[in-house]
């Protein structure tokens, strides 16, 4: 006898709006397999009014200074929470973002801090200046960095290949890696779960993606929400 549909519980929907940079080609991709079920992602793409891609002061500031009108498109959307997912945009400079949104830097951070990861090794596409500030900005949270290593690129990075990661992180010192938590993989411009799944097994400590923060954050419930 085929099941009663009043007798099946309706899945509950969580709408999140994300504010993705506007050369990002990777977190639609990411979170769209990531997303839990009853999930729904609204995006709204972010233009600098340098209107470069490479990662600088011009970018993360026009990135920022872009945010309050994408918030405002989505004003007549029942949202549950607003990311911005840039990771880099979370401990950089720039215009204040308005208090709804969450960076793909806080969610990377809460992730870390939920599941107890304090001690991590770090890899980024990122030029080493702004790994480096990452570093530091994760060690201002409580989250020690034991090494990070780097591709020093400053732009092109939906062209890095899982294999190119993989590389990237055979560089990082065995100590650093016997005594991390985890290994987080930052920056959402890049994709990383094919890198992520490898990684795990060969390394067996978790991998923490930006995107994958950003997914685990969906799942959060809202602040005042029934358990």
């Amino acid at each position: 006898m085929p099941a009663d549909p009043s007798a099946v519980a309706p899945l509950t929907v969580r709408r999140v709006g994300v504010l993705v940079p506007w050369a990002n080609q990777a977190v639609e991709e990411e979170l769209a397999q990531l997303g839990g079920p009853g999930v729904v992602f609204h995006y709204a793409r972010l233009v600098p009014a340098s209107r470069t891609t490479a990662v600088d002061d011009s970018f993360w500031h026009g990135l920022r200074s872009a945010a309050t009108d994408a918030v405002d498109s989505m004003r007549h959307l029942p949202l549950h929470s607003i990311v911005l997912a840039c990771t880099s945009a979370g401990f950089t400079g720039g215009p204040p973002l308005p208090p709804c949104v969450i960076t793909a830097f806080d969610a990377l951070t809460a992730v870390l801090y939920r599941r107890r990861l304090a001690r991590i090794v770090l890899a980024t596409p990122y030029p080493q200046p702004v790994t480096r500030a990452e570093a530091a900005a994760l060690g201002d949270h409580g989250i020690h960095v034991l090494a990070h290593v780097s591709l020093g690129q400053d732009d092109g990075y939906p062209d890095i290949s899982p294999r190119q990661i993989l590389s990237l992180c055979a560089g990082l010192p065995k100590a650093a890696l016997a005594q991390a938590d985890a290994l987080v993989l930052s920056c959402t411009g890049w994709r990383t779960l094919a890198a992520a799944t490898a990684l795990q097994e060969q390394l067996g400590i978790p991998v923490v993606s930006s995107n994958r923060a950003l997914a685990a954050h969906t799942l959060t419930p809202a602040p005042g929400a029934a358990p």
